[in-house]
Parts: structure tokens; C-alpha cells; sequence
């Protein structure tokens, strides 16, 4: 038996348990009339997850006000399928940021307005897992709800997927993605070219950023390449410059050094999609 702390509403309670501390039961009925220090059989709830911190239990408090249980529920089943997928017990805060996206998400759909992701493709290259998860969660979604999620979608849940595996903030998270963007972005203008989101030396060069900036943010810097740098530099002087540029953004967005050596890689990526 547990004992109860808090009753959220009539199909929603918080419960303290020997094992885990304090959990969130979700069943009908189940906090129906429920005070403080009373028990509840843990046969009762139809789900259950744990919710430690104060403040996670006042956001999600708050998320019931507008989320019916019924949503509740298949949110609980697309989160304990990521942590299936990925052998994983995530941070309590993903019940509340995903459910909040999704429900928003869902609503936009039921009026008819348009999901657009700009970034899906980067975003699907710079995490392929997640993503794939990502795919079943909107599948299985559209098929309880009878409905057709946009495919833009998937990459924003892709998002909040890699920020819970990672404990980054959403922020953050989306801080790489908009930065792969806009440098993607500055490539087309000085180049004069129209880049081409599924050609191969594009993909390559998406995947070699995202690894630049894990390499960036964890400080791992890669070897120096004096000798190639002045190769490419006399023989690609334009790529080689915008490299430069590049680098130089990153280095403000980021607020963490660039190697020299960045360059000579960057060089050689982008000469491909010059010569292409």
C-alpha cells in the first residue's frame, strides 16, 4: 500500500513509496475523495511514474488544469517506450515538457494549422536514434488519436527525446540546431549555391558540424594540421576563408575556442560542394 500526499484531481494523485519515493498514480477514480496520509493499492492506478521534485510536481499540476487523463495516459506509454528503446530511466521533467509540446501540437493539427520544421533533415542526421524513436512515438500517436501529425513534428520531438537522454536543456539543444542553420546558410550566400538537402557531401558536412560542436562544448580538440592548412589555404582560398567565417561563429555562439585545425576539414567539406 502506498500513502497519499497529494490528490491532483479525481483520476490523478501523488503517492509516497518505500521503494521509490514520491509517485504520480494515474487511474479513473483513483483520486477521488483522497486526503493527505490515507493509503492507496498500488493495483489501483492503470499507470504510474515517479516524480520527485517539488517544482516538477507543481508544473505538472498546472499541466492537468488543460490536459485531459485520457492524453495523460498515452503520454505515459510514449515515454516508457523511449526509455524501452533506449535501456533508460529519464529525468521526470520529460512527462512535463514533452506532454506540454505534444498537447499544443496536436491542438494545432485539430484546426488545421501547418507544423513546418526547417531543420528537419539536420536534425535527423545529427541524432538518427532519437529520431527513429521519435517516428514511432508520432506513429502511434496519429493512430490513437485518429489524426495526421505533420512529419515536421518529428524533429521537435527528436528534440526534446536527445534533451531528456543528455540532461541538456531544450534550449541548448536547440541552440545547435539553429547554429547548423545558420552557418548552412552563410555556405549557399558566400558560395552562390543552392545546397541540395539530400546530396551525400551535404550530409557529410551536417554530421562532420554537430561533431564539431560536441568536440567544442566537451573540449576536445583534435590535432593540428599545419601543414594541409597551407595547401588548401593557397589552393581553396575561398572555401578556406569561409571556413574562417564559420569557425568564427561558432566560436561566438559557443563561447568555447576553435582550433586551427578545424579549418583544414572544414575546407575540404565545403570544396565538395563547391566543385559539385
Amino acid at each position: 500500500m502506498l500513502s497519499v500526499k497529494k490528490s491532483l484531481n479525481n483520476n490523478v494523485l501523488v503517492a509516497t513509496d518505500s521503494k521509490y519515493g514520491e509517485v504520480v498514480l494515474i487511474g479513473k477514480g483513483i483520486g477521488f475523495g483522497k486526503k493527505s496520509g490515507e493509503t492507496v493499492s498500488e493495483e489501483e492506478a492503470e499507470k504510474f511514474f515517479i516524480l520527485k521534485e517539488a517544482k516538477e510536481q507543481e508544473q505538472y499540476k498546472q499541466l492537468l488544469d488543460y490536459v485531459d487523463e485520457g492524453f495523460i495516459g498515452l503520454m505515459d506509454d510514449m515515454i516508457h517506450l523511449i526509455e524501452k528503446r533506449f535501456s533508460i530511466k529519464l529525468h521526470e521533467h520529460i512527462h512535463i515538457a514533452l506532454t506540454d509540446h505534444l498537447f499544443y501540437a496536436v491542438k494545432r493539427v485539430k484546426q488545421g494549422l501547418d507544423i513546418s520544421n526547417p531543420f528537419l533533415t539536420e536534425t535527423e542526421l545529427a541524432y538518427p536514434k532519437e529520431y527513429a524513436v521519435a517516428s514511432e512515438l508520432i506513429e502511434y500517436l496519429n493512430e490513437s488519436l485518429g489524426i495526421h501529425i505533420p512529419p515536421g513534428e518529428i524533429g521537435f520531438v527528436t528534440l526534446h527525446i536527445h534533451s531528456a537522454l543528455s540532461n541538456r536543456s531544450l534550449s541548448e539543444v536547440n541552440k545547435h540546431t539553429r547554429l547548423i542553420g545558420e552557418l548552412v546558410q552563410i555556405i549557399e550566400n558566400v558560395l552562390s549555391i543552392s545546397i541540395d538537402r539530400q546530396d551525400i557531401n551535404y550530409l557529410r558536412l551536417v554530421r562532420h558540424l554537430h561533431h564539431v560542436i560536441e568536440r567544442i562544448e566537451k573540449e576536445n580538440y583534435i590535432d593540428n594540421q599545419e601543414t594541409l592548412k597551407r595547401v588548401l589555404q593557397e589552393e581553396y582560398p575561398i572555401c578556406y576563408n569561409l571556413s574562417w567565417k564559420l569557425m568564427k561563429i561558432m566560436q561566438q555562439t559557443l563561447h568555447r575556442n576553435v582550433p586551427d585545425a578545424e579549418a583544414v576539414y572544414l575546407t575540404l567539406h565545403l570544396q565538395r560542394l563547391a566543385k559539385k
